[in-house]
């Protein structure tokens, strides 16, 4: 009976998932914390992923029937954080900490490369879409080199490969220099458009250097990258591609993702590129394109203010809950602007959180009740941008840890005009990672083993949240804050 198994290298931990290749039954699980990181400092050791790695994958394979021998695994994928730069010198050592993606000291970076392309009056975004898909904020790699660059010079005749963090495992497992497409995608020198480098761009950084011998091969949505003890290694790919196999993400339908950060997505049959930034032109894991915009500040949000309660996350719904939705600011409580750690869309990297509209008999629903309406808030403003340039006909499916908070669901469900439907996949990202290595096993398409394995359906959402005025109060709060 073989088995495949999924990664998800996240930013908080790496996740392992074994899956029976016919039936898709999960049959072992593992987790390993990563380092903590705050930003804008956003930095961990590449070798602590590997770590996790390992004590994960353990645990993962100490839950394996009895009957099942270590041999029978036959493919493995990893999908790790998006963007972030690894960059290793010649003996594969990291040079320096990877910059994760919600790393913001290159934000001075992402500006100055904007204006190399610009033409005319423009400040380089209509040129930078055109050329990548995508306009550079501080998460993307291409940033995170100029920066590498420019403040670490001494470091930079070092470099000899730069990596994304799927791409790091990857190699850890094959000792092969690989990414996808997907993942490639992200970095801001790769363009989906054309399926090509774009060394002009990677010129910007440093034209003396030859970039094809420091960037990874991308490689197409069945390749293989190599082996690894005796398993199939999968291309793999970064965490928003992997989570939209996990899901079984249809044309039609979009995903609101609810991890550390939040993303709105869906899957295009044609390229994409949004000049105002907004919404990142990525391509997908298995040939299409994944419009998609993201924002720095979810679950973590929830999690900050129910430390500040004193409560778990249970009690944290409980309360947010009890407070009925009622007309006028000062009945409804405060209002919650949930950019944290600053913000990437809207692209605010030095913002702050602003809680407004604060009374002396404040309860703890309100407050509790708050985080929630700006966070739902917060992920409604990437979810109207990302289908103002890619429209929704479907279903909307939630994913992500934060989706199972049922006051999140029940307000998102409130202010959306669509269906609403929570993912069935616990771990989406570890099991659209699972879904490529048996795609890739196979050599099939992935749809056939996401319907195989009877994912892409959801769970309806039943309860309704209603609104109020809270979207003209936090609209109000944030263009008052722009």
């Amino acid at each position: 009976m073989p088995f495949v198994a999924g990664v998800d290298s996240s930013t908080q931990s790496t996740k392992v998932e074994i899956r029976d290749l016919d039936t898709g039954e999960v049959v072992g699980r593992g987790a390993a914390a990563h380092p903590a990181v705050t930003a804008p400092v956003s930095e961990q050791d590449p070798g602590s992923w590997w770590s996790a790695f390992e004590l994960a994958w353990e645990q993962a394979s100490l839950q394996l029937p009895a009957r099942v021998g270590s041999g029978e695994i036959s493919a493995i994928s990893v999908g790790g954080q998006q963007h972030g730069m690894v960059a290793l010198d010649a003996q594969d050592q990291p040079l320096y900490p990877a910059k994760l993606w919600n790393d913001t000291e290159s934000a001075p970076d992402a500006e100055w490369l904007r204006g190399q392309l610009a033409s005319g009056h423009g400040d380089g975004a209509t040129e930078w879409a055109d050329a990548t898909g995508s306009v550079p904020v501080a998460a993307f790699t291409v940033t995170k080199l100029r920066w590498l660059r420019r403040t670490k010079f001494g470091l930079w005749d070092r470099l000899a490969h730069v990596l994304l963090p799927h791409d790091y495992l990857t190699h850890r497992l094959t000792r092969s220099y690989t990414t996808d497409r997907g993942d490639a995608s992200g970095t801001g020198y790769w363009s989906p458009i054309t399926g090509e480098y774009r060394w002009d761009i990677l010129a910007l950084i440093d034209a003396d250097r030859d970039w094809s011998q420091v960037v990874p091969t991308v490689l197409g949505p069945l390749d293989i990258a190599g082996t690894w003890n005796g398993m199939t290694v999968a291309p793999g790919t970064g965490d928003n591609m992997a989570a939209a196999l996990g899901v079984g993400l249809r044309p039609g339908d979009a995903v609101i993702s609810v991890g550390t950060s939040g993303t709105a997505y869906s899957v295009s049959d044609v390229p994409t590129a949004d000049a105002s930034g907004a919404v990142a032109g990525f391509a997908d894991a298995t040939g299409r394109y994944l419009p998609l915009v993201c924002t720095s500040n979810a679950a973590k949000v929830l999690d900050a203010m129910a430390r500040l309660l004193g409560v778990d996350h249970d009690e944290f719904d409980r309360l947010a809950l009890q407070v009925e939705a009622s007309e006028g600011a000062q009945s409804a409580g405060p209002t919650l602007l949930p950019y944290f750690d600053g913000e990437r869309t809207p692209n605010r990297p030095d913002a702050a959180g602003v809680l407004a509209g604060l009374r002396s008999d404040i309860s703890r629903e309100q407050f509790a009740r708050a985080a929630v309406d700006g966070v739902a808030c917060g992920l409604l403003d990437a979810f109207e941008a990302l289908r103002a340039l890619a429209p929704v006909s479907g279903k909307l499916l939630l994913t992500g840890g934060g989706a199972r908070s049922i006051a999140l669901q029940g307000v998102l469900n409130g202010l959306v005009d669509i269906p609403v439907a929570l993912a069935d996949a616990d771990e989406a990202v570890a099991t659209g990672a699972a879904v490529q290595a048996a795609a890739v096993l196979e050599q099939t398409d992935h749809s056939i083993i996401q319907e195989r394995w009877g994912l892409g359906a959801g769970t309806s959402v039943d309860i309704i949240v209603e609104p109020g005025d809270l979207w003209e109060r936090y609209a109000a709060l944030r263009d008052d804050r722009a």
